[in-house]
This record gives C-alpha cells, sequence and structure tokens, in this order.
C-alpha cells in the first residue's frame, strides 16, 4: 500500500488527478456525512430497544421512523453524488490523459517500445474505471472503520477488541491477497500484450498469411500466450475469490461474535440490549469498507499496475512541449552530418549525410537497395529519429510542432497506406473535407478523371488500408494527399513503383508542374528517367553518401543516361 501512496503522490499523472482535487475532496465530504448517517439504524435500533419498547409509547416509534427514513433518503442521495462526482473526475481523467498520450502513440519508437505504447490508451481506461468504481468507494470509507472501531470501544472494550482483531484479520487476508495477485496480474498484463501485439502484426499481414497456409501456426503462437495469460489470470482469481470468501466468512462470524458478546453484556448489566443490537451493526458497518477493499482487490491491483506503467510512459516520452508558430516553409532544405536510425536501434543505418536544396529544387536520391534511402525519406518526414542537423528553411525539425510541420510536407511513403473512409477524406487527410482543395489536390495528381469513374467518384468508400483499389490507384491516391494543400516540400519515395506507362507518364506531368510551382521535392527512384527532373543528385551506397552534386554529374558518373525522348522534356 506504501507503494501505491508514492506512485500516486508524484509524477505526471498526480498531476492529472490534482487538477480533480476539489472534487476529490466534495467527494470525501459526501462520503463523510454518508458515513455518519450509517450510524442512523444502529441509533434507531438503540432508540426503539431502550426507549419505545420501555415506554410502549407509539409516537415515539413513529417519528423515530420517520426521522430514520428520511436520513436514510438524505445518506441515499449523497453516496448518489459522491457516485457522480467520482464518475465525472474519471471521465475527466479520462479525456485529458487520452488527449496526452494519443500523440505519443505517433511518435518514433521500436517496434517493441510500439507495442507496449499500444496498451496505454487501455491502461487509462483501467484507470477510469477503478476511479468510478466501488473499489475507491471503500478507500474513501476506509478511514471510517477506525472511528467506528473506536466507537465499539466507547460501548465497552470487548466489542472494541473483538471488531480490532476482525479488522486486522481482514487486513493480513488483503495483504495476503497482494502477495498472491500482484506478481500473476502483472505477468498476465504482459502475456496479454504480447498476444495482441502478434496478433495486430498477423493481422497487417492476413494476405501472406492466408496466401502461405500459415493460419494454423499464427493461431498455435498467439494461443499460447493467450492460455499464458488466462492461466495466470485464473490463478490470481482463484486466490482473490479464496481470500475474499475468508474475508466474508470473518465479517459474519464478527457480527454474530459481537451479538453473542453484546447480549452476555446485556445480562450482566453492562450495557443495554439497545447497545447490544446497535453495536452488533456498527461491527458490520465498521468491517463493511474493508470487505469491499478486498472484494475490489483485483481491479486495485490492475489500476496500480496501469498507473505505474502510463506514468513510466510519460516520463520516459513525456508530451512534445508547446512550440511558437512559424511563417509558412518555403522548402529550403539542409543536412549536415546527418545520422539516421531506426527507432531503438542501436546502431545508425546511414551516417555523414551533407546535402542541401534551395526552394522550388529538385532532390533525386539513388542507390542499391539496402542503401539507406528510405530511411532517409522517413527521417526527412520525421517518422524516424535523427542526429545532426536537418534544417527546413534553417529550422531543426526537431524544433517544428508536428500539427504545423505536417501540412507543410507531402509524404508518399513507398508503401502507401490509406485508411478505412473516402477517397476524398484520405486525400483530405482525414480532417474537413473541403471539396475545392481536395479536387485541386486531385487535379494536381492527374487522378481526378479516375476518381470520377469510380461508383460513387470522390465519396467510395475505399475499405481498410486502401482494400478496395488496386496498387496503382492506391499510389495516385497517396501522391494526392501528399500534394493537398500545396505543402512545400515534397517526399515521393519511389512514386512510381506501382505505375504503368500511363501512370507514370501523368507522374512525370505532376512533378514537372509542381517543380514549376515552386514546390522542393526529394525524389527517390530507381528509375533513371525521373532524374532527368532533378536539378541535385545524392547518391548512397551501404548507409553512406557517395556523391552530392548536379544532375548531369550524378548521370555520367552512376547512371546510364535515358534519352530525353523516354521521358520527355524536363520542367
Amino acid at each position: 500500500m506504501g507503494g501505491v501512496r508514492r506512485d500516486v503522490a508524484s509524477g505526471p499523472l498526480a498531476r492529472v488527478i490534482s487538477e480533480s482535487r476539489r472534487d476529490l475532496a466534495l467527494a470525501a465530504l459526501f462520503s463523510a456525512a454518508a458515513n455518519l448517517l450509517l450510524l442512523t439504524p444502529a441509533i434507531y435500533m438503540m432508540q426503539v430497544y431502550d426507549r419505545v419498547l420501555s415506554s410502549r409509547s407509539e409516537v415515539t416509534l413513529l417519528m423515530l421512523t420517520l426521522i430514520l427514513v428520511g436520513l436514510l433518503a438524505a445518506m441515499t442521495v449523497l453516496e448518489a453524488m459522491r457516485g457522480q462526482i467520482l464518475v465525472r473526475i474519471g471521465t475527466r481523467f479520462d479525456r485529458r490523459m487520452t488527449g496526452t498520450v494519443f500523440p505519443i502513440l505517433f511518435e518514433p519508437a521500436s517496434p517493441e517500445a510500439r507495442a507496449a505504447r499500444g496498451q496505454a490508451l487501455q491502461q487509462v481506461a483501467q484507470i477510469r474505471q477503478f476511479i468510478a468504481g466501488p473499489g475507491l468507494f471503500g478507500l474513501f470509507d476506509l478511514p471510517w472503520m477506525v472511528i467506528y472501531v473506536v466507537l465499539l470501544f466507547i460501548i465497552h472494550p470487548l466489542l472494541g477488541g473483538i471488531a480490532l482483531v476482525a479488522a486486522l484479520a481482514i487486513l493480513a487476508l488483503a495483504l495476503a491477497s497482494e502477495r498472491a495477485t500482484r506478481g500473476r496480474l502483472t505477468e498476465a498484463a504482459g502475456e496479454m500484450a504480447r498476444a495482441s501485439a502478434f496478433l495486430d502484426s498477423s493481422l497487417r499481414h492476413a494476405e501472406t498469411v492466408g496466401a502461405m497456409g500459415m493460419q494454423r501456426e499464427v493461431h498455435r503462437r498467439w494461443q499460447s500466450r493467450q492460455e499464458s495469460a488466462l492461466r495466470l489470470q485464473a490463478q490470481a482469481s482463484d486466490w482473490s475469490a479464496l481470500l475474499t470468501g475468508a474475508s466474508k466468512y470473518v465479517m459474519l462470524v464478527t457480527q454474530s461474535l459481537l451479538l453473542g458478546a453484546g447480549a452476555l453484556l446485556a445480562i450482566e448489566a453492562q450495557i443495554s440490549p439497545g447497545l447490544m443490537i446497535a453495536a452488533s451493526i456498527v461491527g458490520g458497518k465498521a468491517l463493511q469498507p474493508i470487505q469491499i477493499v478486498v472484494g475490489q482487490w483485483n481491479a486495485l491491483v490492475l489500476a496500480r499496475l496501469a498507473w505505474t506503467r502510463l506514468d513510466t510512459l510519460l516520463r520516459q516520452q513525456p508530451p512534445p512541449p508547446e512550440r511558437m508558430s512559424l511563417p509558412r516553409a518555403q522548402g529550403a532544405l539542409a543536412a549536415l552530418n546527418l545520422s539516421i536510425a531506426p527507432p531503438g536501434a542501436p546502431a545508425p543505418l546511414l551516417e555523414g549525410l551533407q546535402f542541401q536544396i534551395s526552394p522550388g529544387e529538385t532532390l533525386g536520391v539513388i542507390g542499391p537497395s539496402g542503401a539507406g534511402k528510405t530511411a532517409l525519406a522517413r527521417a526527412l518526414a520525421g517518422a524516424w529519429p535523427h542526429q545532426g542537423e536537418l534544417r527546413l528553411d534553417g529550422v531543426d525539425l526537431r524544433l517544428l510542432a508536428r500539427e504545423e510541420f505536417g501540412p507543410q510536407i507531402g509524404y508518399l511513403p513507398q508503401d502507401v497506406q490509406l485508411f478505412d473512409g473516402t477517397i476524398a477524406e484520405n486525400i483530405a487527410r482525414l480532417g474537413s473535407v473541403e471539396s475545392e482543395r481536395v479536387i485541386a489536390a486531385a487535379r494536381a495528381a492527374r487522378v481526378h478523371d479516375m476518381i470520377l469513374g469510380l461508383p460513387e467518384g470522390y465519396d467510395t468508400p475505399i475499405g481498410e488500408s486502401g482494400a478496395r483499389l488496386s496498387g496503382g490507384q492506391r499510389q495516385r491516391i497517396g501522391l494526392a494527399r501528399a500534394l493537398y494543400g500545396e505543402p512545400a516540400l515534397l517526399i515521393l519515395d519511389e512514386p512510381n513503383a506501382n505505375l504503368d506507362d500511363a501512370g507514370e507518364a501523368q507522374l512525370m506531368e505532376t512533378l514537372r508542374a509542381q517543380k514549376a510551382a515552386g514546390r522542393s521535392i526529394v525524389l527517390i527512384t530507381h528509375r533513371p528517367n525521373a532524374l532527368l527532373l532533378t536539378d541535385k543528385v545524392l547518391v548512397l551506397r551501404e548507409g553512406q553518401q557517395v556523391f552530392f552534386g548536379g544532375r548531369d554529374e550524378a548521370l555520367a558518373r552512376f547512371v546510364r543516361r535515358p534519352t530525353p525522348q523516354a521521358a520527355g522534356r524536363p520542367g
């Protein structure tokens, strides 16, 4: 429990919770009032036994009953209001944290770290559910257990002693539950996360899995991890159920012992019969909060685990700071001693790159497979981290806010990734669809006529990952998305990889038009014809820069020069 307090006391999540401290204080106040009103039935029974039965006054009984009904109604309202407050605190926490966590999920990371981050939103949900659930109610009521036990000591030390021993016994059971379940639930959460990550990866390659008959092996591997998680969860649940049952047994025995001890004391005239009944009721109320906590122990352990992992994520990867808005980029790009490595990799794929282009220039990037061309494209797009200097209009890319940097570049990756939605929504980058801008981007990509030929035109649903489109159509829609909003810098990784001759001709027209409009272009290609559109060429080989200079020199030294007729007149 001390670990829970230390975790909650500091860190990014604690600061979010502190924003609701007034509401938490109000919930605690309502809990205090509700717990005071919980004494109403005990006081009522004491008055009935000690006053009504002896006086045989029906008026007194009626008035006591009316007071009882009114106070219990007030208690019910207070508990309902407390529940509503905690639900709103949980909702506020969820909204605040998802807004903080979501951008982190898309920051560059290794596959392992990305898989761990993928559980972050689920962890937010677990904490929210605990805040709004009965477990936190029990924690709010737990301090009142001490007050109730003290009250029993005031009635008689014997009754207080019985309640104290029972409370310590249930507390010992809670600690035993913590020891028995925490490790298993932690391992189960890890196994479940690994199983989920493996399944997500397999689904992304569903065509390969299906075509090569790998379903059985994929299912076997997933099921092995899933069953391991379920086995650990079942073991934790078994222990939790056993200890919860034991705590209920202690609670029931305690109430009976309190009643029996009270009867003995009443026989000896040390307390009144009313106090005998009241003590039994107060004893039950004293043990109820800890009983609730024990019953919700698994939820508490999972919430604590989620809290720790989420807090660790936010400490290791804090949200990006607020950046001052800068003027719209013109497209000047420069690299100095640039090194690029995949997220989490110990060694860079590219080292020592130095190049620059002015606004409106086109840089061709060539080299054999594995030279690092795609790694460079990813770094230029901000998808991979880099060392050294990489500047757009003199500003380091790491200092640019992603929401401002993204609209100023057009990125067409080698593996075009479209989203479930319409063609218009994909071109508009999932933002508000402004017809004029969407059509302008489609016309610029020479894909407008193709879109109009589809069943519903721009409103045609394309399915998950653009499954309803051909490879060439996906690539051309991806190019239109890259051109949306007239970005200053275009990063095109093998934009003609899936195009036929007609599509490639249209691509060349598009690139010439973009170049004429003053766009800076980084063009990664294997096809020499496309180099005729470039001003400068960067040659990579085995992760090293072997040349950077003018197009003509690069064509003469590294490429068998194509004829102008094959590519058309360069712009």
